[in-house]
């Protein structure tokens, strides 16, 4: 008996504990049978908990019924995508959704997709294609049309623009509902002792007295940098952007294979500045800050540099045959309301700086009750009535870049693996040298060291490397790497074995012109 009664509590305790460790804050308010809305989303509980608490408050005020929300996070934006993409093309298969895209609701599991890039959701919009067996394939959108009049639009967003970006898809097939911005996350203390002045652009973290003090992860692994540096290209233009990523990672500290690495280490000290994603700098400097402390003061900050930001939507998506499309729009309404669009960047209303903070429509304070979640809302109206009320009083708008960019991710990667990730310390030494040497040889040195490989050279490399394997090189990749030949160039790296093989070449040459940098600062000159 007393057996039978230890294996039933242990049983009690297995089942339990993953309810008791929810954290409290995040549990459904909402009676049992309140109606579910199911979002899949790769948001932190912080994001989550602010917004089902007043997704809850604003659902049975507005519609006089409960409402509660069930969050799956499967992991970041790439494999929500996937996931997606996985669920739908297994039920065209199977003849579950048709080739006009019509299907039962609850087909898919999922109502919505909250929070990712603009790139991503665009995925989404792209959709799946694929049939049943026999059936010639077909185009099937994951995501719908929310359907709003474009009087609502007007309303919500005015111009459907944010720098060179676009605020919603013209289709309604995503909606931004927060903005995402590519910026410097730095710690003041590390700075000050290296006589460094705060960064206030990108070409700030090219000063030679950063050298092993810049934090920065892999474009080859973390998509958010590769857009950073893409944009630097942009705003910089071909020359000059290539001048300050080359002197940027020459600065490096490491590369790491995680874009949210950068500001934790820039917070203890381990790096004086880094590029970040602006939630994860300001989420971070947020995370350590004191009593006391407000942005302006704390040690860890982020900066936005203006006029050269990649400024982007972050979207929720209306996913087709969700479960409960009537919830799945009354989410994407209520987070373009004023109510939800203070929950990003107000001082929570508990704080002594969010005890000022306007009323909404309920009569109670606007913004988060417990998690300063410092994103930017996406509505230009919040800027213009409530920027004095913001924990981070910047506007967007004014700092996003007109400069689209131009779309030379591939040639980061690429080329960023070879000039420095792969050859870290010939890179460093190189960059030492040229610190160290007079005006007369630095102005020797560095056309070596910000020159691309030479086409001669990477024929002979070829011919002594691979040239008995059988694989031919193909002629464009002999084109010096300028903007005229990019693309050129870059679609020689479509074949995988060729890609393979040209990288281990540049990296050769770049690490041979390194090499001839510090001879060059050991005879003193040519």
């Amino acid at each position: 008996m007393i057996a039978r009664v230890l294996i039933l509590v242990s049983l009690v305790l297995v089942l339990g504990v993953p309810f008791a460790m929810q954290p409290a804050r995040e549990r459904d308010t909402a009676s049992a049978d309140a109606p579910v809305v199911v979002i899949v989303t790769p948001h932190v509980e912080q994001i989550r908990s602010e917004f089902q608490r007043a997704f809850s408050a604003w659902h049975e005020r507005t519609y006089a019924e409960p409402v509660r929300i069930s969050w799956r996070t499967p992991g970041g934006t790439s494999d929500i995508v996937k996931l997606l993409q996985s669920e739908f093309g297994a039920n065209i298969k199977q003849g579950n959704i048709a080739a006009d895209g019509s299907c039962e609701p609850g087909t898919i599991g999922f109502d919505l997709m909250f929070g990712g890039g603009s790139f991503d959701h665009g995925r989404l919009a792209r959709g799946v294609t694929t049939a049943p067996e026999g059936v010639d394939p077909f185009n099937v959108p994951i995501s719908v049309p929310a359907g709003f009049s474009q009087a609502q639009l007007d309303e919500w967003y005015g111009e459907n623009r944010i720098g060179s970006e676009q605020l919603y898809h013209p289709e309604q097939y995503w909606l931004g509902t927060a903005l995402s911005s590519f910026g410097i996350v730095y710690n003041r203390d590390v700075l000050a002792r290296l006589g460094v002045a705060e960064p206030t652009s990108f070409k700030d973290l090219t000063d030679p007295r950063l050298a092993g003090w810049i934090a920065l992860a892999d474009p080859r692994q973390s998509g958010s940098i590769t857009t950073t540096f893409d944009s630097i290209l942009g705003n910089y233009g071909w020359n000059e952007g290539w001048r300050v990523l080359r002197a940027m990672t020459a600065n490096s500290r490491y590369f790491t294979n995680s874009s949210t690495r950068p500001p934790i280490d820039v917070s203890q000290g381990e790096a004086a500045a880094g590029l970040a994603i602006d939630f994860y700098g300001r989420g971070q400097a947020q995370v350590i800050m004191r009593p006391g402390d407000t942005p302006e003061t704390c040690r860890v900050d982020y900066a936005d540099p203006k006029g050269a930001v990649y400024v982007d939507a972050d979207p929720v998506s209306i996913i087709r045959g969700g479960p409960r499309p009537d919830l799945a729009r009354r989410f994407v309404e209520f987070t373009l309301t004023e109510e939800a669009q203070s929950l990003w960047q107000f001082n929570a209303v508990g704080s002594e700086a969010g005890a000022e903070n306007p009323l909404g429509p309920s009569g109670e304070a606007m913004g988060p009750v417990q998690h300063e979640l410092r994103r930017m809302p996406v509505r230009r109206v919040m800027y213009e009535k409530y920027l004095p009320y913001f924990v981070d009083k910047s506007d967007p708008f004014t700092l996003a870049s007109d400069t689209r960019n131009p779309g030379w991710r591939t040639g980061v990667q690429v080329m960023m693996g070879s000039f420095a990730i792969d050859v870290g310390p010939s890179q460093d030494d190189a960059w030492a040298a040229m610190r160290d040497a007079d005006e007369r040889l630095r102005a020797e040195m560095e056309p070596l060291f910000y020159a691309f490989p030479d086409p001669d050279r990477i024929a002979a490399l070829w011919e002594r490397e691979f040239g008995r394997d059988g694989i031919e090189l193909p002629a464009d990749a002999l084109l010096p790497f300028t903007e005229e030949n990019y693309r050129a160039v870059r679609d020689t790296w479509r074949d995988g074995a060729v890609a393979k093989r040209l990288e281990i070449i540049y990296t050769l040459i770049f690490q041979e012109q390194y090499e001839r940098v510090v001879t060059l600062a050991d005879i003193g000159g040519p």
